[in-house]
């Protein structure tokens, strides 16, 4: 599946296996809309299946990230049974209209390419949750942050209340949710939001500098390995579930053609030419996980 260039709301590039998607709606401020939800689920879908992609880069065009969801339709915009756009839904479950923000959520989060967030201007309700499953989230000095969803008479979306405290804990957690304040980046930075701030200017350099670090330097498919193990076992309830997938893994990936270059290269004092693909060469028990359905 190519990376496709343009969409409604989302514009891709992709140059050297770095993919940067960009948000595309610069005169609204990137507001979330249900065809925002369409075009990321297209191209993650695109990305995964891509093996030219090693990483991809999350931003928005113009000064904002994302303004939060789209407003347009006013004092219904949260009451879906009110929505005439929504009557045909083919996301509720049960008589329940799915949030679109978790799903956006749940397919990053189901990524096979580490997601780099480099978030350049405001990013307030699902601007802010949309960035919690991206594996490394890095910030323009001047974006914004705000989980501003209480102030709007609503609850915490895009499945943030399992994301947000595993990130920076539930103190800080609770405190953003119960004021729905926005805050600087350099809090953000402060608490563990962020990785890192840069100027504007030098913000996509420094997410393309790190997205290449991690293309030129590691085999795909231990990436796609690594990325769900950290993000799964991390959960878990006891270690001996991380040692039962380690101990699978690294069988799988002892035998493969990739451990014998990587080692071969290191020997030889040489960069290393990983052949195996994501799209073909993950181990059998790759997912090893049961997602719960909804329900």
């Amino acid at each position: 599946m190519p990376l496709p260039a343009e969409l409604p709301t989302v514009a891709c590039e992709l140059a050297d296996g770095i993919a940067t998607i960009t948000l595309n709606r610069p005169d609204k401020l990137n507001a979330f809309t249900a065809q925002m939800l369409e075009d990321l689920l297209a191209v993650f879908d695109a990305t995964d299946a891509d093996d030219a992609v090693r990483v991809v880069i999350v931003t928005g065009a113009g000064r904002a990230f994302c303004a939060g969801a789209d407003l347009s339709e006013g004092a219904r915009t949260f009451d879906y049974s009110a929505r005439e756009d929504l009557a045909n839904a083919t996301d509720r479950v049960g008589g329940v209209q799915r949030d679109g923000g978790g799903i956006a959520t749940l397919r990053i989060f189901r990524s096979l390419k580490p997601v780099i967030g480099a978030i350049n201007g405001p990013a307030v309700g699902i601007g802010a949750t949309m960035q919690l499953p991206m594996d490394i989230r890095m910030a323009s000095t001047e974006a914004r942050f705000g989980f501003v969803v209480a102030r709007r008479g609503i609850t915490p979306e895009a499945a943030s209340g399992w994301f947000l405290p595993r990130l920076v804990g539930m103190q800080t957690a609770l405190e953003w949710c119960f004021t729905g304040r926005v805050f600087p980046a350099q809090e953000a930075h402060e608490r563990g939001l962020v990785r890192s701030l840069h100027a504007p200017d030098q913000l996509l350099p420094a997410a393309r500098a790190l997205a290449r670090e991690i293309a030129d330097n590691t085999a795909p498919v231990s990436i796609a390995l690594t990325r769900h193990m950290l993000w799964r076992l991390g959960t878990a309830d006891h270690p001996m579930h991380a040692h039962r997938i380690d101990s699978r893994a690294i069988q799988a990936r002892g035998q493969s053609a990739d451990a014998r270059e990587g080692v071969s290269a290191f020997l030889e004092k040489r960069a290393a030419r990983y052949p195996d693909r994501v799209s073909r060469d993950l181990p059998d028990f790759f997912p090893w996980w049961d997602e719960p359905p909804f329900e």
